[in-house]
């Protein structure tokens, strides 16, 4: 049927004064009540998001934000996937990972970092439950029993602080309340995977609720190591966790207490040699995405434990709330990498070997957030605040030549706060904003190469060097100024001109390898946007866009890879991106939805005088595998001015429907998901090999809903055309490449209690 327009509205009327006259209206009137319940029912429903710490409407705030949640959000993870499964299910969103399910990296509107140690920084914000993961371990925790995913564009420096230069990725859990509800889901699919997942909450006394979350996964190994002979090796992970949450809400006072854990053991990412021709970047005949050739019995295990409490108190004042948020993270665990990707006999040439191990010791992050702000009613809001923010960890790198080598960070930050919003007319809001940061960063070395069993013959002394410790601080204000106006009850443009800073960071991997620590200066944003969001056709069609331009001066870099495989922070004078996207939600019928968005984010480096080393890849000649397309600047390294942002994908376009056919005792529904990534460079270097285009997954999921047994029981898959995409690289020992996830099929039930 064909939406209900206006001028169906008016001829309807007519006929039923039309009827009324000729005493047919009593018909014609319930015709009509059944008309309208149907386009009532065709409604989309109003999405509320808490961008700007408030709970407003998604189309009242001056930001260009993407939400995802309930069949959506249940749908992308149906598999059993990690946090990097959200990577281009969002316009300008994309995620990878060299680290298997333990750090991912994530990139918006083009600008993240391809940083792969595990004391790497991110432009790109992670905040679960009101609480900063900061530490690459903590933005791995396993989602499950989540109420809402925003993808919040744009630096967001003034109300969550430094590196959040891209934007913020914000999750929140479902929370306790006083009505008892409840859920059980098992999921069984192909490659051994059995996932449960369940929760139960309730009122335990008049003002105290609460609500227990529980997540296991399991996938078997499915992988064959060639060289050992051994069927299924690897590939398969155990992922435990848990989320306890006690709410206590009284007249003028709430506090929530949540308390989380993680406990995680399975395989990394599996490298694969020489999968990869030179001057090509198709995948060649070396690739099996069932079969690796690893000499290593412990190539590419990783484990982890993660647990962490925070304490959320709200007091009610006199127009105001005071808001505390207390929170203690802590993480320990390691991983194996046999990052050459297979064995002298395997697959092509490979120059040596070469099996890394990194350890995350003792992980400990406090957090303490105490935040005033104005109630909403008038036309004039505000919300001052304070941050303070601590962190220490050690890693250890154990290398088969080198031995192993302990460093130590420290991160020390505060932060002082003010947002303000104004009401000028019912047409036109103002908003405002400013934070002032102060960050200090320390660095210092335990110990290097300790134990180095695999050595021949010992090192020169000179070699083993007495590093002094570092410590680098800055201070900076970010700023914000933004506006909304309503053109219409249905439509709003918006501006927003916003700065916002990366904190200096600390590199010191390359210790374990005889070379000195680097440090990168702070990286600054200017952002410009402007945007629209409507609300259209009777509410069934919810269209947003927004169009971009950024500029960063001192861009922090990671110069990965080349012949000696560092891992160097650099600064470069200059980037710059810009680009637009847009997504919508269209109701076409109250039975059939469709969905979707697109992005286009052109990013560059400027700075003329800036190289990097290409690929030390070397074949049977000795000569570099990898064909680079840079201006040479002479040994082995190229000019890299004008180049992409790694890792930024040029285009991203993601589209869903769902249909379902009602019977009696609930509906069938179909649900369909699709999404391709443009073109994306995977180092600071361009070369003829190390990059992608069109890669592309598509999903679908057919479902039965008893809305008598509030049950689901549906069948799934997941890149269901099991296409083989390149997601990442390793240049300095071969052309060594890593994949994204294989086909899975599955089945699963859910059963609501109430």
């Amino acid at each position: 049927m064909k939406p209900f327009t206006k001028s169906a509205l008016s001829a309807a009327m007519q006929a039923a004064l039309f009827g009324a006259a000729v005493g047919l209206s009593p018909v014609l009137m319930a015709q009509e009540s059944d008309k309208d319940q149907g386009a009532k029912e065709q409604e989309l429903e109003t999405i509320t998001v808490t961008a700007q710490k408030r709970s407003q409407s998604i189309q009242e705030v001056p930001i260009s934000i993407a939400t995802l949640s309930g069949e959506k959000f249940d749908t992308i993870f149906a598999s059993g996937d990690d946090i990097t499964a959200l990577a281009i299910k969002v316009p300008g969103l994309y995620a990878e990972t060299s680290n298997g399910r333990a750090a991912p990296r994530f990139y918006i509107r083009g600008l993240g970092n391809t940083d792969f140690d595990l004391a790497a920084s991110q432009p790109v914000s992670i905040i679960m439950d009101d609480v900063v993961m900061e530490n690459v371990i903590l933005k791995s925790f396993p989602l499950f029993d989540v109420q809402q995913v925003e993808v919040i564009r744009g630096p967001q420096g003034t109300l969550f602080g430094r590196n959040t230069t891209a934007g913020i990725i914000k999750f929140d859990s479902v929370k306790p309340r006083q009505e008892f509800d409840a859920y059980v889901k098992t999921t069984l699919g192909t490659l051994g995977q059995l996932n449960l997942e369940g929760a139960v909450g309730g009122g335990l006394t008049d003002e105290l609720s609460a609500r227990v979350s529980l997540l296991s996964q399991h996938r078997s190994d499915w992988v064959d190591n060639s060289f050992s002979g051994e069927s299924d090796a690897m590939g398969g992970y155990n992922e435990r966790a848990g989320r306890l949450q006690f709410l206590y809400e009284a007249a003028d006072f709430d506090a929530l207490l949540n308390v989380h854990s993680r406990n995680y053991d399975g395989t990394s990412s599996l490298f694969r040699a020489n999968i990869l021709s030179p001057g090509s970047d198709k995948l060649n005949d070396n690739y099996d995405r069932d079969t690796v050739s690893y000499d290593n019995p412990t190539a590419n295990s990783q484990s982890y434990d993660a647990w962490g409490a925070s304490l959320k108190l709200d007091f009610q004042l006199d127009g105001m709330t005071l808001t505390s948020i207390s929170a203690l993270e802590r993480a320990d665990g390691g991983g194996i990498g046999d990052i050459d990707g297979g064995t002298p006999n395997g697959p092509d040439f490979i120059l040596f070997q070469a099996v890394t191990e990194d350890q995350l010791k003792d992980l400990k992050q406090y957090t303490q957030e105490i935040r005033l702000a104005s109630d909403t009613r008038d036309a004039l809001s505000w919300q001052v605040g304070g941050f303070y923010f601590d962190s220490t960890f050690g890693v250890n790198s154990i290398d088969g030549f080198f031995g192993a080598t302990e460093v130590f960070h420290g991160n020390t930050s505060w932060a002082l706060f003010g947002q303000t919003s104004y009401k000028i007319n019912d047409k036109l809001d103002i908003t405002g904003g400013i934070r002032y940061t102060d960050d200090v960063k320390t660095f210092s070395v335990g110990q290097q190469n300790v134990d180095a069993i695999a050595l021949i013959v010992e090192p020169p002394a000179a070699a083993i060097q007495n590093y002094d410790p570092i410590k680098v601080s800055d201070d900076q204000i970010s700023w914000e100024l933004s506006a909304n106006y309503r053109l219409t009850d249905k439509t709003s443009l918006f501006a927003r001109v916003a700065d916002g800073f990366r904190a200096q960071s600390i590199q010191g991997r390359d210790v374990a390898f005889e070379k000195s620590p680097s440090v990168a200066d702070s990286e600054t944003i200017t952002s410009f946007e402007v945007g629209a969001k409507s609300d259209l056709l009777n509410n069934t069609l919810r269209v947003n866009g927004a169009l971009f331009y950024y500029t960063i001066d001192d861009i922090q870099l990671s110069a990965i890879g080349g012949e000696t495989q560092g891992n160097q922070l650099i600064n470069a004078d200059k980037g710059v991106g810009y680009g637009f996207e847009f997504d919508f939600d269209y109701r076409v019928l109250p039975n059939l939805s469709i969905g979707g968005g697109f992005s286009y984010n052109k990013t560059e480096l400027k700075d003329d005088a800036l190289t990097v080393a290409y690929c030390g890849a070397l074949n049977q000649n000795f000569q570099p595998y990898c064909t680079p397309l840079d201006p040479s600047a002479g040994g082995n390294l190229v000019y890299i001015d004008g180049n992409p942002f790694p890792q930024a994908p040029e285009t991203i376009l993601t589209l869903n429907g769902r249909y379902d056919f009602p019977i009696e005792s609930g509906e069938i529904y179909i649900y369909g998901d699709y999404q391709l990534q443009g073109k994306t460079n995977l180092f600071l270097y361009e070369s003829a090999e190390f990059k992608s285009n069109n890669n592309y997954e598509a999903g679908l999921r057919v479902a039965y809903i008893n809305y008598d047994n509030n049950y689901e029981v549906g069948v799934f898959g997941r890149n269901i055309t099991d296409q083989d995409n390149l997601k990442g690289a390793i240049d300095f020992n071969n052309l060594t490449g890593f994949v994204n996830e294989p086909r899975t099929f599955g089945v699963d039930f859910k059963i609501n209690f109430y």
